[in-house]
């Protein structure tokens, strides 16, 4: 997932409650971190594993009950005992990233939704938690959320991903759809691009709107903050299935026109 640029999710924006934007900033930080080591520069896969590594070390030291001597996570430090964060989500991360490394083709659905699982539904797991909520109920409904934006990022950046030697369309289904490697680096949509693409916008769409009701679920501006994240999901699919999942010629993002959209209707639906 490109942390990096995380559109897809909220990163401590004003409309936060301010008692989590701290928190918020120190887990994005780290995110972002790793992601930037798994993700950016020259290096080779042994370096930037290492690098991966030696953050999990130090996410040792603080289950230890110890600081670490790198800023960044001693503020993580500080943000996990001010709100009793747990340890898992952060390791799951580090997981996700570090197969970034080491692993460039997803050969069903199956995988894609196992690595989502812990490269995107940890954001939300730990901004519930940032949040104060634990209910069982709220934590799949995020995961489902965190999913499908995941699922969502990897539709927007099929050429970004190719670039970069990765291809997070399953392969069995490029092989059902009788879609080759081949048309990606081309970027050609003919054949049945557009029904592969329908197919996996489909199912993101069906993820999205399984977790929506969170944010009803959840009030004020944390719940706010859920609705307008959903509908920038929600925005972008539908920018998807309009071009027919012709990402080469413009990728889809949100619009200063989509964000007055999306405000009305989140403030509509509280």
């Amino acid at each position: 997932m490109s942390v990096g640029h995380y559109e897809n999710f909220p990163v401590g924006s004003v409309l936060l409650p301010r008692r989590m934007r701290r928190g918020v900033h120190a887990i994005y930080h780290f995110a972002r971190t790793a992601d930037d080591i798994a993700d950016e520069g020259d290096a080779g896969a042994e370096a930037r594993l290492a690098g991966l590594a030696a953050l999990s070390s130090a996410l040792d030291e603080i289950g230890r009950g110890q600081l670490p001597q790198d800023p960044m996570m001693q503020n993580l430090a500080q943000a996990i005992a001010a709100h009793q964060l747990p340890l898992a989500p952060f390791y799951d991360l580090l997981s996700a990233f570090s197969q970034d490394v080491t692993k460039t083709r997803y050969q069903d659905f199956a995988e894609i939704v196992d690595y989502c699982r812990r490269s995107a539904n940890p954001v939300g797991r730990l901004m519930l938690a940032l949040y104060g909520e634990h209910d069982s109920k709220s934590i799949a409904m995020s995961d489902g959320i965190c999913t499908a934006l995941q699922l969502i990022n990897f539709l927007q950046d099929v050429a970004i991903d190719w670039d970069k030697g990765r291809v997070y369309l399953p392969q069995s289904d490029m092989a059902k759809f009788r879609v080759s490697e081949a048309q990606i680096a081309a970027g050609d949509t003919s054949g049945l691009w557009t029904p592969l693409m329908l197919k996996e916008i489909g199912r993101a769409r069906a993820m999205l709107a399984a977790g929506a009701p969170l944010g009803r679920r959840l009030k004020g501006r944390f719940g706010f903050e859920i609705r307008m994240t959903i509908l920038g999901g929600e925005r972008i699919l539908q920018k998807l299935h309009a071009s027919g999942g012709d990402v080469f010629k413009a990728r889809p993002v949100l619009t200063r026109k989509d964000w007055l959209y999306m405000f009305w209707r989140a403030l509509k639906a509280s």
